[in-house]
């Protein structure tokens, strides 16, 4: 331990003076700020991310007319598209989506697609690569303006140039129709986001329908015609518009949809009709169609059609979903004043888990995500149960998440299927509402909506089990060799592991921003602004970034560009402690604690071993050789002590004088940030009588130094130990470094046979135990909410 002398000048202005190495800056500066990588502020965005007096966006309005083949799993179709020029932009030609052409057996999907052979592969992954026997992609008819004058267009794999006649000039608006046929894919064999799924027991089909339409492209402010191929992970840039869609489909099938249903009279029952307006205002699920209906129907094979026309407002895209299996639930929610009826359709292998909690959780979903965000505003949200992952539309989402076939799941499979739904629902708010564009940054839908589903998952039940959230989740990302990751701002067809670069690293550096950078105060109220100003608008990573600084007055630059632009991980360490005491230049004190220090210091092994080989020394022999010094006591304090010390005293003030006594303890702590990702420092200081204290250092502390720093800590009891980001907030990759003194992480590791067999769930397990006892097991019953 080593001791300082206090001069006149004060500890507060010793403390104040950085040390050679912090005042030097080597390598690139994570401080500097984004000007240089943010697009320049205009009269449309806004230096404060927000839109600018100019902003504008183009509008699409669509009237679709569709028709399901049941027997050939075909869809054809027409529609009248008014697009609406609001851009200062004078248009001479339109692009279309074509989003079924990634199935044609030619698209740049399949030609670029990678892969190795294995020694054993499953039949769907040769079916994935070899695309046999899938006729897939639009087929397009005719293409003509408002009144049958064809149009000339050109297709180039998933984009359609439609050629107008005529310029469209601002504040006008064109008319014009398309006609279109395609093969409907099995979504258990190609993996995509709609399909259909075929039930051999009752030889039926469930039909998830989305992208079924050409649709129109974004034209923005910011780069002109969104209309970047579709490959498959880049998701979708769309306009917000009306929509009316008339879906015709066998007359025994009960379909669901974007919107609200027009003809209910046609289409449904009295009673289903009377169960449906009863659901507006009940507490729990109602059925609107039974299961004991659904399996009637799945029996039966009814002559003839029926058409579902539903309308919508202010979406982006529409989606729909059709079966003669489908049980339907629904229950009315109140959120912002209006009513928000929340509905799911799904058959009976979805049960119990479906009945028992599809509905409940999109009613949860809608309440967290408005809290957060903005009020819901759509009239209907609706959770479909199919056989793959998830995917969301406006007001309409698919979710996978099934039982098994004995009713049993396991708690893996129950919190996957509530974690799928209120992630597919919350995708309402992020993209549908708040409409950034999934083509080109998937991060800015999934990660914020990941961000928000942890949220949620909070709140559906203490300690929920979910996955991307706590930043030690994304540790084992990070930690991953850099030639494995990409930066989060990369464009979503050429991102490396996609869900912890597009999902997991953004929603979790959310987290750390609200928890542990802003507060959850700042952050809350910047992340709901940014929902409000971007609300049915089409922000830019640009508008996020800067909305949240400017609502909160923190300076985050420093974090985007770490967290958001570079590869760098969390690494902070403690290089070394330095202790210190105040002098207190009293004689008494000083000489007293040398002694004692003297006295408890261990002695050398030569002296150790000399007090037996020598037992008497030539002086002990011999007393007259002893002089002055033999007696002389170094460590006694004499008259001239006190004489100076008094005199020491009548020069400090008296605030000086409590200082030099107080006997306060002086650690300098050296950091080092080896991971070369700038972050807070969160450091433990446990004291020697075990009480513990959290002091939050900005990450500024490293803004004149980037690689290490000192860091200078009075306290006025001894500390025994320092510890850096004890609770796991930063995401540190390497948690043997973070301590002082350091400390062995515990860990354990298994030894086990290795068997390739699937194993029981516990109810499983719990049925098999019970049957043997002649007990019954208290299992779910399968059911879909009160009729």
């Amino acid at each position: 331990m080593l001791k300082i002398t206090l001069l006149a000048t004060g500890l507060a202005a010793l403390l104040a003076l950085p040390s050679a190495a912090q005042n030097t800056n080597s390598g690139t500066d994570k401080f500097a700020q984004l000007e240089t990588l943010l697009p320049t502020p205009n009269s449309y965005r806004t230096a404060s991310g927000a839109p600018g007096n100019d902003y504008w966006q183009q509008r699409a309005d669509y009237n679709i007319r569709v028709r399901l083949d049941d027997e050939k799993q075909s869809i054809s179709g027409d529609e009248d598209i008014t697009y609406t020029n609001l851009s200062p932009d004078v248009l001479t030609y339109l692009w279309v989506q074509l989003d079924q052409n990634i199935l044609d057996k030619n698209s740049i999907t399949t030609a670029t697609q990678v892969g190795e052979i294995q020694p054993r592969m499953p039949f769907q992954a040769m079916d994935y690569m070899q695309r046999d026997g899938f006729d897939g992609g639009f087929k397009i008819g005719e293409v003509k303006l408002k009144g049958g004058k064809a149009l000339p267009y050109v297709i180039n794999h998933t984009m359609m140039r439609i050629d107008l006649p005529t310029p469209l000039r601002p504040k006008q608006a064109v008319t014009f129709s398309i006609s279109w046929r395609y093969n409907i894919n099995d979504q258990l064999k190609i993996n995509q986001r709609s399909g259909y799924e075929f039930f051999p027991d009752d030889k039926n089909y469930l039909y998830e329908i989305a992208q079924f339409y050409p649709r129109m492209a974004v034209y923005s402010d910011n780069q002109g015609w969104q209309h970047k191929q579709f490959l498959g992970n880049g998701e979708f840039a769309l306009p917000f518009g009306d929509y009316r869609v008339s879906i015709t489909a066998p007359a025994d099938h009960v379909v669901g949809a974007t919107g609200v249903l027009q003809n209910p009279n046609d289409v449904l029952s009295s009673a289903q009709r009377q169960r449906l307006a009863q659901a507006q205002g009940a507490k729990s699920p109602v059925l609107i169609v039974s299961p004991q209906e659904a399996e009637r129907a799945e029996q039966s094979r009814a002559k003839g059609t029926k058409t579902w026309t539903y309308a919508a407002k202010d979406v982006r895209d529409f989606a729909w979903a059709s079966s003669r299996k489908f049980i339907w639930d629904a229950m009315g929610i109140k959120q912002g004043g209006k009513n928000v009826l929340c509905m799911s359709y799904y058959p009976k292998e979805g049960n119990p888990l479906w009945g028992k909690y599809s509905t409940e959780v999109i009613a949860h979903t809608i309440k967290v995500y408005s809290k957060y965000t903005i009020p819901y505003e759509y009239p209907v949200a609706i959770s479909v149960h199919g056989p793959v992952g998830g995917m969301e539309y406006p007001m309409l989402s698919f979710n996978g998440g099934r039982p098994e076939k004995d009713g049993t799941y396991s708690a893996d499979r129950k919190y996957g299927m509530i974690s799928v739904i209120i992630h597919e629902v919350g995708h309402n708010f992020f993209p549908m509402i708040v409409n950034s564009d999934e083509r080109q940054w998937t991060w800015m839908d999934e990660g914020l909506n990941s961000f928000v589903q942890y949220l949620a998952e909070q709140e559906w039940e203490r300690d929920y089990p979910s996955r991307r959230g706590d930043p030690a989740q994304i540790v084992p990302y990070m930690r991953t060799d850099k030639s494995l990751q990409t930066p989060i701002m990369t464009n979503s067809e050429s991102v490396l592991q996609f869900g912890n670069n597009a999902y997991g690293k953004p929603a979790i550096g959310l987290n750390i921003l609200r928890e542990t950078i802003m507060g959850r105060e700042l952050f809350d109220y910047a992340f709901k602004e940014y929902a409000r100003r971007w609300a049915y608008k089409h922000p830019t990573p640009a508008d996020f970034f800067r909305t949240m600084e400017d609502a909160s007055a923190v300076d985050l630059d420093w974090f985007w560009r770490g967290w958001f632009y570079t590869t760098d991980r969390t690494d902070l360490a403690i290089a070394g402690v330095k202790q210190y005491n105040i002098n207190s230049q009293n004689p008494t004190v000083e000489k007293a604690r040398q002694r004692e220090l003297q006295e408890k210091a261990p002695r050398t092994i030569s002296q150790q071993r000399n007090q037996t080989a020598i037992p008497r020394t030539l002086v002990d022999e011999k007393p007259e050789l002893k002089d002055f010094y033999n007696q002389y006591d170094p460590l006694a304090t004499t008259p001239a002590d006190q004489q100076r010390y008094q005199q020491l005293l009548k020069t400090l003030t008296p605030e000086q004088q409590q200082r030099l006594g107080s006997g306060l303890n002086v650690y300098e702590v050296s950091l080092k940030n080896l991971g070369g990702l700038t972050m807070p420092v969160i450091m433990q200081l446990t004291y020697a009588d075990g009480q513990q204290e959290i002091q939050h250092i900005p990450a500024e502390i490293w803004r004149k130094n980037n690689a290490e720093v000192s860091k200078v800590f009075v306290t006025e009891k001894p500390v025994a130990s320092f510890v850096i980001d004890p609770y796991q907030q930063t995401a540190d990759t390497d948690l043997s470094n973070n301590a002082w003194p350091q400390q062995a992480a515990p860990s354990r590791f298994e030894l086990f046979e290795y068997q390739q067999r699937a194993q029981p769930n516990p109810m499983q397990q719990q049925s098999a135990l019970q049957q043997k006892e002649q007990k019954p097991l208290n299992t779910p019953t399968s059911s879909g909410g009160t009729n």
